[in-house]
């Protein structure tokens, strides 16, 4: 049967498996949101996102979970498409942003310009403007917060994805099972001595042991390249 460990942006349980195996963990280990350095992707509202595809391979999700979580991510889409390509006249929000003590605007604007101010609600924003309700109804209303979430912090988002991606380059990067971590000089004794005891699969693992620094991965690197 295939197995899977999921990474560490990708779940807290990934996070859990990964500190376990890497950190030597000597007490009992306690879970907390503060270990993990992905908050903004793992968050509660869009795991049924972030883990659909695996649900739906290993055959963990019913069909009804299924299809919400498809419409969930088409309504994203769908509607991340129509605030971005849709502009509104000052004419038609001022009243609402001055009632809201937020800034008015003084010429056309799109709509995602407008929801990422912090005093502003999404929920209240759709109620000043004309929206598609092929998009916006009511089936998918149960969506606006992770909407929100999505087009507010989006900047941040894509930053930590982007920082995800380069670290899952390590991932590809493997360790000889016998590499012998206490011949590399230039590396530190505790360095040496956790990853000789942890034995790290990959570059990724390595850089998440404790006692294991930026300039020891740097050297082990050079090691491998050199071979």
């Amino acid at each position: 049967m295939e197995s899977l460990v999921l990474g560490r942006s990708e779940a807290y349980i990934g996070v859990l498996v990964d500190d376990l195996v890497t950190k030597g963990v000597d007490e009992p280990y306690r879970m907390f949101t503060s270990r993990a350095e992905y908050r903004l992707l793992l968050r509660q509202d869009n795991a049924d996102l972030r883990l659909l595809e695996y649900g739906k391979k290993f055959n963990l999700l019913e069909y009804e979970q299924i299809k919400r979580a498809e419409r969930k991510a088409e309504f994203i889409t769908a509607a991340t498409k129509f605030l971005n390509n849709t502009s509104i006249e000052p004419s038609d929000i001022n009243n609402y942003l001055s009632g809201i003590e937020s800034a008015e605007i003084k010429q056309k604007q799109r709509i995602i310009n407008l929801i990422v101010r912090p005093e502003i609600s999404l929920k209240d924003l759709l109620n000043q403007i004309n929206t598609p309700s092929e998009i916006f109804n009511a089936e998918n209303f149960e969506f606006l917060d992770t909407l929100e979430i999505e087009l507010k912090y989006k900047n941040y988002i894509e930053r930590e994805r982007e920082f995800a991606g380069k670290l899952d380059k390590f991932d590809s990067i493997k360790l000889p099972i016998d590499l012998d971590y206490f011949s590399l000089g230039n590396i530190s004794y505790e360095a040496r001595e956790k990853l000789s005891k942890i034995k790290p699969e990959n570059l990724a693992q390595a850089s998440r042991i404790s006692g294991v620094s930026p300039a020891d991965i740097a050297v082990i690197l050079g090691q491998i390249k050199s071979k």
